[in-house]
């Protein structure tokens, strides 16, 4: 048993000390972010898809393309403009003839779908009917096209940008989708030591380029290491509470019944104690402790907490929601 847990403890050390690996490699092209970044990486561990918004200027895009860069995984960018059409994304059937037989037959060509990191750039500037074509690949990993089901290569992940929707020309991300996102990252400016070094370093010669650091075979196993970190009962009684104390018509907190007009359902609890537990693993904890779940908690509500229009008005957010809930349940 000891030999087990020796072996064990070995394995995630060599794996951890690979995402402190892809970490300095991030940081020769990403300056500060490193909160932005940890939760990337959390995105990762924990198998799920991750949301970014911020203003323009703020290296989105640029963040996720030096993220896989790090990594030994096929990397697609899909651009999404107004007239994106959903084949653009999954793929279209092209008729071919063969050339031996002179008959003729349809070959489904994959789209950028068919990769193991995909950036979706701007996802908020397509309609919703092209948005919906990730929504089968997010949740079953699959895609269908013509009655017919593809697989997709694991690991897989889409990282998707937008930019904040009060910007014009801009659709909102259905409920349904914001759902399927495991968090919802907000960048903000960065400090001020920050914006100097990002002058300096990009007004001058450029620096090293990104290597690939850990591949796709280590990263499923790193996912499979986040299943195993040990929760307490009482730390998922704690979940269970907070996401309970989210909908407006079960919940005691009277925060929640003056200012929420939808509250989480139970995906948000099961990406709650996955991203805690990714957490601790990415800080080299075998167990989650309260600090995971206080952390990880604002991105994975924001999205799943909707404030009525009343709240709205007042400017009150999804974050000062789950502040409230925090604070008046406890961790």
């Amino acid at each position: 048993m000891e030999n087990k847990l020796k072996e064990l403890e070995d394995e995630v050390n060599v794996l951890t000390s690979k995402l402190s690996d892809l970490k300095a490699e991030i940081a020769k092209v990403i300056i500060g972010q490193e909160k932005t970044i940890d939760q990337l990486l959390i995105t990762f561990l924990a198998g799920g898809h991750a949301l970014l918004e911020g203003v323009p200027g703020l290296a989105k895009t640029l963040m996720i393309r030096t993220l896989s860069d790090g990594i030994d995984l096929l990397f697609r960018r899909i651009q999404f403009t107004p007239d994106l059409m959903p084949s653009d994304i999954i793929g279209t059937e092209v008729l071919e003839e063969d050339h031996s037989t002179g008959k003729k037959f349809f070959q489904f060509n994959k789209g950028p779908i068919f990769a193991n990191i995909i950036l979706a750039d701007e996802i908020n500037r397509t309609p919703p009917k092209t948005q919906a074509a990730l929504l089968e690949a997010m949740q079953e990993f699959e895609v269908t096209y013509s009655g017919k089901t593809y697989d997709l290569d694991r690991p897989f992940f889409i990282l998707a940008t937008q930019n904040p929707i009060e910007q014009s020309g801009t659709f909102p991300l259905p409920e349904a989708q914001l759902d399927r996102f495991l968090l919802y990252i907000k960048i903000g400016y960065p400090e001020a030591v920050d914006e100097f070094n990002i002058l300096k370093s990009t007004t001058g010669k450029r620096s090293g380029k990104v290597k690939p650091v850990i591949d796709g075979s280590e990263i499923i196993r790193l996912q499979e290491l986040v299943r195993e970190i040990p929760i307490s009962d009482e730390l998922i009684e704690k979940v269970n509470n907070i996401i309970r104390a989210t909908r407006p018509l079960d919940s005691e907190v009277d925060y929640v019944k003056k200012w929420v007009s939808w509250g989480a359902g139970p995906r948000a609890g099961q990406a709650m104690i996955l991203t805690a537990k990714a957490r601790a693993l990415l800080k080299g904890r075998l167990s989650v402790i309260p600090e995971d779940l206080v952390t990880i908690a604002k991105p994975v509500l924001r999205h799943r907490i909707i404030p009525n229009f009343r709240a709205q008005a007042e400017g009150i957010t999804s974050d000062e929601v789950t502040e409230q809930i925090i604070k008046i349940i406890g961790i």
